[in-house]
């Protein structure tokens, strides 16, 4: 009997059979000599990891994308998007995945992360060979300097925390550290609207005790963490859609533009807004999350 709304039953066991071959290579992979740059980010580990990837974003979360194209396919960019997943970045990895598909010149995106995740020390080995960096300004300006496409998420751990109750509405931008650097390195900034991330782990609450255990600023409690154990971290199939806003172009300001305050706040407001507003008419052309 097919759920509706369900990922096709065929399409798994599909995706299971890839991800044993995924693993078989990432265990050989591991027993022998592999490349890195200087950040960590390893190609061909996450080439052989992709298949995964792509399956969350085909089938599992049926992942529709707009504007794909918005994205420089050459030079430095910043992706800025709003930030949700309560457990595991995959709005990152999702955003990354539709460049690879989407795009007519697809490339690898860089991700900017939460200093702490580079605390824990499996999630922190994986998180380097896919493109993580270790979000600060210093960092980011030498990613873009090296015409690098890069995704940052202003909101930080307050949008990747947020509760359920305030899915879809934005935290704070900060001080606009983003902007600063976009305008210094003369950087294209591309809004991007993820719909679809709330969903996956509903966060109710959150556990002290399990966040003090693991050294992590929090532990969230969903629908099925951790009354389910290791089952409770897999994600619910919600539908997904990501839109990629028109680039706005920061290269007519001059030369310490981004010493100017009252401009950085007003980039980074036009920013913000830019994208609450696609997450609203994402939200209605998506339709029910699970449906």
């Amino acid at each position: 009997m097919n759920v509706p709304g369900a990922p096709n039953p065929e399409a798994v066991l599909e995706w299971a059979s890839t991800v044993q071959g995924t693993s078989d290579k990432i265990l050989r992979r591991l027993a022998g000599e592999y490349h890195e740059d200087e950040w960590g980010f390893d190609e061909e580990f996450t080439e052989a990891v992709f298949p995964i990837f792509e399956f969350l974003y085909s089938t599992w979360w049926r992942v529709q994308v707009e504007g794909a194209a918005n994205v420089p396919g050459h030079g430095r960019a910043l992706l800025v998007a709003n930030h949700s997943g309560a457990i595991f970045p995959f709005d990152g990895a999702m955003i990354a995945t539709a460049i690879q598909k989407e795009h007519p010149l697809p490339r690898w995106i860089r991700a900017m992360v939460l200093n702490w995740a580079f605390d824990l020390p499996f999630i922190s080995y994986i998180l380097r060979r896919l493109g993580g960096v270790s979000a600060n300004p210093a960092n980011l300006g030498r990613l873009l300097e090296e015409d690098q496409p890069v995704m940052v998420f202003p909101e930080g751990q307050k949008g990747f925390g947020k509760s359920f109750a305030d899915r879809y509405r934005l935290q704070r931008f900060g001080r606009g550290g983003f902007v600063e650097v976009a305008l210094e390195t003369g950087t294209p900034i591309v809004p991007v609207a993820v719909v679809g991330a709330e969903e996956i782990y509903p966060k109710l609450g959150e556990s002290k005790p399990l966040a003090r255990a693991i050294g992590s600023p929090y532990v969230p409690i969903t629908p099925t963490f951790p009354w389910l154990g290791p089952l409770g971290l897999l994600p619910l199939p919600s539908r997904w859609r990501i839109e990629f806003l028109e680039p706005i172009d920061l290269s007519g300001y001059g030369a310490g533009s981004s010493e100017d305050r009252s401009l950085v706040f007003d980039l980074s407001e036009q920013v913000r807004e830019q994208i609450q507003e696609a997450l609203y008419r994402g939200l209605v052309a998506r339709g029910p999350a699970f449906l």
